[in-house]
Order: C-alpha cells, then sequence, then structure tokens
C-alpha cells in the first residue's frame, strides 16, 4: 500500500489536471519533481518534511549531474523547489501538517541574456526561404511561418496548434489559446497576412491545420500538422541560409518581436498582455536592452567636449 505522503502526491497531481486544469506537460514535470524529492527523502509522512531535510535536498540539487554529465542548471533546480512549494501549499489548504511553503526559497540565479535579431540580420533571415530551391509551395508556407513568428510573437507549440479558421486574413488580428488555457489577442502584419494567402491558396488538402507537412507520399486526405520540432529546424536552417552565426530558435523571434515593440515605444504592459506572461517580471527581461531613455541620455551626454572639439 503506497504510503501517506505519496497518496497525497497523487491526489495533489489529480487536483492539477482537474480542478486547475495544468497542462498535462506541466502535471508531468510537477510529479517528476516530488518523486525525485519523496524517493530522495526516504520518508512516508507530510510531517516528516523539515527545513533541515529541505537545505540536504538542495545541496543534493546543487551536486546532481545531468545525463550530458553537467551540473543541474539553477534554473532546473528552482523548478524542484516551485513545484515542492505548490505541494506544500496544496497540502495546508487540506488542513494537512508539514513545512509551511513560505520557509523555501528560491535559489537566485543570474539575469537571463536575451538573443534577438533586428536590423540586417532581420530581414535577410525573413527572405531567406525565397532564397532556396524548394517547391513554391514551401518557400510560402516557410515564409509565411518566419513573418507570423515576428508578427505575432506566438510560442511555437500555439503556432503549430493553430488551425485554418483561427485565422480571418480579412482582419489584423486573432485569438489564441496560451499557457495555462489563458486567451489573448495576437495581431498580423500585412506580410504575414499576404503569405499566409499565397501559402493557402497553392493547398489543395482538406486538412484543418493552419501549417502542414507536404511530404510527397502523404494524399490529401492524411496531410499532418508540422511539429515544435520541425519548426525549430527550419528556423534554424534559414538562420544559417542567411549567414546569422548565433543560434536562432522560433523564441528568438519571440523576442524580436517584443525588443521591436519597446524599442518602437511601446509600454511594458502593453507588451506583457501581448506576450501572454502571467507575471511583469517575466516581461522585464527586455527591459535592459530597451531602454529608450537611457540610450537618449547617452547620446546627448556621453563625448560632448569631444564633439565640440
Amino acid at each position: 500500500m503506497p504510503s501517506r505522503l505519496r497518496q497525497l502526491l497523487t491526489q495533489f497531481l489529480e487536483y492539477l489536471e482537474i480542478e486547475k486544469n495544468t497542462s498535462p506537460l506541466t502535471v508531468r514535470n510537477y510529479g517528476f519533481y516530488l518523486e525525485r524529492f519523496v524517493s530522495w527523502a526516504n520518508i512516508d509522512r507530510p510531517e516528516d518534511i523539515t527545513m533541515e531535510q529541505v537545505r540536504q535536498y538542495r545541496l543534493y540539487l546543487n551536486r546532481l549531474m545531468n545525463q550530458r554529465k553537467e551540473l543541474v542548471k539553477k534554473t532546473t533546480q528552482n523548478y524542484h523547489l516551485i513545484a515542492l512549494r505548490s505541494f506544500l501549499k496544496y497540502l495546508a489548504r487540506q488542513d494537512v501538517k508539514t513545512l509551511s511553503a513560505e520557509k523555501i526559497e528560491l535559489a537566485k540565479i543570474p539575469e537571463r541574456q536575451v538573443s534577438f535579431l533586428e536590423g540586417e540580420d532581420l530581414e535577410r533571415f525573413l527572405e531567406s526561404p525565397m532564397k532556396t530551391k524548394e517547391n513554391p509551395l514551401i518557400q510560402s508556407r516557410d515564409k509565411a511561418i518566419l513573418e507570423m513568428l515576428f508578427s505575432t510573437g506566438l510560442r511555437v507549440s500555439e503556432l503549430v496548434s493553430l488551425q485554418r479558421d483561427s485565422v480571418n486574413l480579412k482582419k489584423d488580428e486573432f485569438t489564441v489559446r496560451g499557457k495555462g488555457g489563458k486567451l489573448r489577442v495576437v495581431f498580423l502584419s500585412n506580410q504575414s497576412k499576404y503569405w499566409i494567402k499565397q501559402y493557402l491558396d497553392g493547398r489543395n488538402d482538406v486538412t484543418k491545420y493552419l501549417f502542414v507537412r507536404h511530404d510527397r507520399a502523404a494524399g490529401n486526405d492524411d496531410v499532418k500538422p508540422l511539429s515544435a520540432r520541425s519548426v525549430q529546424r527550419l528556423v534554424e536552417r534559414y538562420a544559417k541560409i542567411a549567414g546569422i552565426t548565433k543560434r536562432v530558435t522560433p523564441h528568438t523571434l519571440r523576442h524580436s518581436y517584443a525588443t521591436d515593440l519597446l524599442i518602437n515605444g511601446a509600454d511594458i504592459r502593453s507588451v506583457q498582455s501581448m506576450l501572454g506572461h502571467a507575471s511583469i517580471t517575466t516581461t522585464q527581461i527586455y527591459t535592459h536592452i530597451t531602454n529608450q531613455q537611457l540610450r537618449d541620455v547617452y547620446k546627448a551626454f556621453h563625448g560632448r567636449r569631444r564633439r565640440k572639439e
């Protein structure tokens, strides 16, 4: 028979799935992180969880190696602690005696470096599908994908789940369901609308998905949607064709979208809404590279004496 702690863990994961409508991937990740803690701690009761035990667990995580024989990153260590805190909060709401979640602090992590494209690099990248020898249907599909990623800031998972009837090309906007099932409005540029229409006009299949694979062997009724990994690969391919040496991913275009908005004067709260960030803290990773006021101060005051000379 499972221990009391494991029974509560199962109930917590079911609560996430049913009551909180948490994504299957997040439920699976929480299950993995918490199973690691329970197995490591080797305890049967929730009241056996102590601060000293958590301290020892953090030392264990800090020295843990991943499959590539590298130390587990601080962000991944924090994911373990976030899962544990969520579990403890759930237990408290169930009036189960255990350690208070508020006593567990997350590790401080270095500020994230944001990678984005701009200027000539961005233009070359967006034009790169038209520089290949692919057939026109593939060219228009890939061009539409790149333009749409930059135009909307969609996550790759959101892009590949789009259906034809999701996007009305007579309008400049549509609604997308993002993380946690939250709805938000995203906006289409004229370029993305043009290339989506070019792509759809060239299709003769009946598949409902907006972006699909075009295998010669597949019939019109057996066309599969593009996977997130397929989009990642084509983005990497076009970055190489454009002569961009740094790693470029679909998320790089999401960063480019946000950076472009902020550099051109958009306020941080609006960008937060357009990205679908739950917290403004997440959006603030962009502010140190898009602070127009600091740029203006630099241009106005730095090297003034040298300019006069």
